[in-house]
């Protein structure tokens, strides 16, 4: 303990501005220019995600997308057997349900009074649900059938080119907070909690299910998959508004309900029968999963004057205004010491790096460009940054103590959400990025190009491939927590006219005597 006490004074500190080194500091002890501009995405890897969307969004800034959705429908258990003849079985109704995010709370006389979660906007769409022709793979031929097949956000066109029967049409859909009922007369009152519940024809499922019983098609579900390959939902919008659905599909399914000649006996040996005389009927269900292979589709109508803006960014001087948007729209690239600040011949990190500061805090702000960004509805609370070339979260998200916390907070130490205005409109983005900086300067980590995206959950921090890369050396892959969201915003950048607004790295550190 000697040895290293007398170790610990080989180099003394001392604090610029402040005594403390963990204070909330308000002023900076000095600033470093940084270099920011904003790319197109691309078509990004859009199975495997953990939610999925749906929906028309229609954006002030970037235009309207579309978002549809093709899932295989996977028999919850193999060689289904439905009532026996004998007993008259009759399929009664077939009813799709695919929930929304939803929480619920009884009203005075105890019946749910649901809130709906992750729907943005609220103008009608036309919802059209298709039976699809397009057999969805596991596995990738091109590899020999060795890696998972991946599925890209652009294959809108060869989805819908191999569409079969129209299953379900809503001309004027919009998501409601009231539950569905559906009526099997003498039956049952079949109740649904919100969500896209749709009744299915019956011919349908009595043609390609209920006759195919003890054929080879409802043997397993690797011949069912490929038998019924599953559903196509599509959505357009209505003079060019909707709204669009962020849903789970963990507990979306497919219901058939079907029933049939109660096989209870009476005293006298008779099946059971109601008032009527009539023999009893029971009502029985069978139940198809979404479980399979899902993706999403991102049709976008770009606001022509935001494609002519980005197409002009100049990677090697930044931009007056920055953007960024979910999906596989638009990210911004963020590249921190690239430039010789002090104008003596040295470039700022290895400047830096020679000095040794040690870094107490490290922030970006991100201003929001309120001249661009008008509604504050369809601010995104959330950005995340990560490492372009590795595909990785900085090291100030592993350290973040609000981890724990519900999605839309955590991680807030990082990835600061959005702060309003009394007005409710957004003022800016603290993103702070002390363990990283630090890591540069005094761990020569490596100074690699940073990516802004929009995060609909930045504790999803899962990647998924873009079908091309963004940037020569990497950012080759997206988070998942983008690929979901619809929001976005525009930002000022590093060479905007609001001298005060502009993007610059802002460093408290402490200097070694």
């Amino acid at each position: 303990m000697l040895i290293l006490g007398f170790a610990s004074c080989d180099e003394d500190f001392s604090t610029l501005d402040t005594a403390i080194i963990d204070q909330n500091f308000s002023t900076p002890d000095t600033v470093f220019s940084v270099r920011a501009y904003s790319t197109f995405i691309g078509p990004v890897q859009s199975n495997n995600q953990l939610s999925y969307k749906l929906g028309i969004y229609d954006d002030p800034i970037f235009g309207t997308h579309a978002a549809n959705y093709l899932t295989q429908v996977v028999l919850s258990n193999n060689n289904p057997v439905f009532s026996v003849d004998t007993l008259n079985p009759v399929l009664e109704k077939i009813v799709l349900s695919m929930p929304f995010y939803s929480t619920s709370e009884d009203d005075e006389d105890g019946n749910p009074v649901y809130t709906l979660d992750s729907i943005f906007g609220d103008q009608p769409m036309h919802l059209s649900v298709y039976e699809s022709n397009y057999f969805l793979r596991d596995f990738d031929p091109l590899t020999g059938f060795e890696s998972p097949q991946k599925y890209y956000s652009d294959q809108q066109d060869i989805f819908e080119s191999q569409l079969g029967t129209l299953l379900a049409e809503v001309p004027e859909f919009i998501a409601s907070a009231e539950a569905s009922e559906f009526i099997i007369e003498d039956l049952d009152t079949l109740s649904f909690i919100p969500g896209i519940n749709l009744e299915l024809p019956v011919a349908f499922f009595e043609e390609k299910i209920w006759d195919q019983q003890n054929q080879d098609v409802l043997l397993n579900n690797n011949n069912f998959k490929n038998y019924f390959r599953g559903l196509y939902f599509k959505t357009e919008a209505i003079d060019g508004q909707g709204h669009q659905i962020i849903f789970d599909p963990t507990n979306a399914r497919i219901t058939m309900y079907y029933s049939a000649e109660t096989s209870i006996l009476d005293d006298s040996g008779n099946q059971t029968s109601n008032d009527d005389g009539e023999i009893d009927r029971l009502l029985f269900s069978y139940e198809f999963t979404f479980a399979g292979i899902k993706v999403n589709t991102f049709d976008h109508q770009w606001n022509p004057s935001l494609e002519a803006e980005i197409a002009l960014s100049d990677p090697a001087q930044g931009a007056e205004r920055l953007y960024v948007d979910g999906n596989d729209g638009v990210a911004t690239i963020v590249e921190l010491f690239q430039g010789d600040d002090n104008q003596n011949g040295l470039n700022d990190l290895d400047e830096l790096r020679a000095e040794g500061w040690l870094i107490n805090e490290a922030n970006l702000i991100f201003y929001v460009d309120q001249d661009q960004a008008t509604n504050p509805n369809k601010e995104p609370e959330r950005l995340l940054i990560f490492d372009t070339k590795n595909s990785t979260i900085l090291a100030d998200y592993s350290i973040d103590l609000t981890s724990n916390l519900t999605p839309i907070d955590a991680i807030s130490e990082h990835l600061g959400r959005l702060e309003r205005g009394e007005d409710g409109s957004g003022q800016y983005y603290k993103i702070k990025l002390t363990a990283h900086v630090s890591n540069l300067i005094n761990r020569d980590s490596t100074n690699v190009s940073l990516g802004l995206v929009v995060s609909q959950n930045v504790s999803y921090v899962g990647f998924f491939d873009l079908e091309t890369p963004v940037l020569e050396q990497g950012f080759d892959k997206l988070p998942g927590g983008a690929v979901v969201a619809p929001q976005g915003t525009a930002l000022h950048g590093n060479l905007s006219n609001d001298l005060d607004k502009r993007l610059k790295l802002e460093l408290y550190y402490t200097k070694p005597e």
